[in-house]
């Protein structure tokens, strides 16, 4: 019977549309769901790896950032070095007015060492030191290092003559103290009396030794610690556009007869080169993941291998009912590029619970490139179509005859 002439054209039975195409791909991943999980694993691991490691680093940059803008670039450290014949040489006593004189310096402050132990009671033997040391300190010490306190008080000129020492936030945490009742504020043995400690400082990235020492005042250092008096290291701040200037004449201006036994540090590319340091390594775990991404496609494509001759019969019947070697190779290939898609939004998301949770435990804030979270579906994908090229290729060329043989 013929067809009216205005009628519809009918549908070409050699078309398929995409969405058969990739209901098609499915339809292998439903049938054998345990070989598609493993097949994809590969890829979420290596997508993951690649996620944590442009995260991570990203995450340390942010937390590194946010801790010079807190504290300030622009903070020198003055200590004295070595004298000609190999000796400590100390700073003069004038090193601290001296310093601040210098027009770009907008603040100066010092700390003394002092040659004595600190621990918890006077029962515990005077060898074990807990890794602390003690300090005498300025009282404008925690304005110049732009430090908080954790809990209690800073040494005021009052507590400054009295016997009263505030902790660094690791010292408090080897000596048992983490909050200071000022009702029943506690005390340590110090250089063989009883010193109260009045407060805990919070942590201070840019100046770690304090964190690891007890700190007193300096008049009471003197009269009760043996103290000399002598600075032994001098926190400098200078107009942000005059570090380096500021920092070539320190070491003339802190001691004008030695100016070579005098050390003149800036923290803040410390921080900058270990940040680097991470970067190198990042580098190298970035290539692990990159191998480990190479692994999943190799599996996925060995997968598709084993596929292909599973279903030869499959390939003839649809060969024979009239499926083209075009239909043939893009199911194929739509079955891989799912595969490792799958495989790609677990390790995006894998990579994202790792980042998170380290950043957490480094109390960082958690910095997700938006390039690296689309890129790892996408790099999964592309690996998928390059895997599964060769074997879609080889599903094409069966003929019905040799397929359904």
């Amino acid at each position: 019977m013929d067809r009216p002439a205005d009628a519809e054209p009918l549908p070409s039975p050699h078309r398929l549309g995409s969405g058969d195409m990739f209901r098609l791909g499915s339809h292998g991943m439903r049938t054998r769901p345990l070989r598609a999980v493993l097949s994809a694993l590969g890829i979420a691991i290596g997508i993951a790896a690649m996620i944590a490691v442009v995260s991570i680093p990203a995450s340390s940059s942010k937390a590194l950032s946010d801790k010079l803008a807190a504290l300030g670039p622009n903070m020198l450290v003055i200590k004295p070095g070595k004298s000609f014949m190999g000796q400590d040489a100390p700073l003069p006593k004038t090193a601290v007015p001296m310093i601040q004189r210098i027009g770009p310096v907008t603040a100066a402050g010092a700390t003394g060492n002092i040659a004595t132990t600190v621990r918890r009671n006077d029962q515990i033997d005077p060898g074990e030191t807990s890794g602390l040391a003690v300090y005498a300190a300025e009282q404008n010490l925690l304005d110049v290092l732009n430090g908080k306190v954790h809990s209690g008080k800073w040494l005021d000129p009052v507590s400054a003559k009295y016997p009263t020492a505030v902790l660094g936030s690791v010292a408090a945490t080897r000596l048992g103290m983490d909050n200071i009742d000022p009702a029943r504020p506690p005390q340590v043995w110090l250089g063989g009396q009883w010193f109260t400690v009045v407060g805990i400082l919070a942590e201070l990235p840019l100046a770690p030794e304090i964190e690891r020492s007890v700190l007193v005042g300096w008049d009471v250092a003197q009269q009760r610690l043996a103290f000399t008096g002598n600075p032994g290291t001098v926190y400098v701040r200078a107009q942000d556009n005059q570090v380096q200037n500021v920092r070539r004449v320190l070491a003339a201006t802190a001691s004008p007869e030695h100016p070579n036994e005098v050390e003149v540090a800036l923290p803040s590319e410390a921080l900058e080169a270990q940040n680097l340091a991470q970067e190198s390594y990042s580098a190298l775990f970035l290539a692990l993941g990159g191998v480990a991404l190479l692994v999943g496609g190799v599996g996925v494509a060995n997968t598709m291998v084993i596929s292909v001759l599973e279903r030869r019969r499959e390939i003839g019947l649809r060969r024979a009912l009239g499926a083209t070697r075009r239909q043939i190779r893009g199911q194929f290939l739509a079955e891989s590029v799912l595969l490792s898609g799958l495989g790609g939004l677990v390790g995006v998301v894998l990579g994202v619970g790792v980042t998170a949770a380290y950043a957490l435990s480094q109390s960082w804030p958690a910095v997700l490139p938006p390039i690296a979270l689309f890129g790892g579906v996408a790099i999964a994908a592309l690996v998928g179509a390059i895997a599964g090229a060769y074997p879609a290729m080889r599903a094409a060329l069966l003929t019905p005859t040799s397929a359904l043989a």
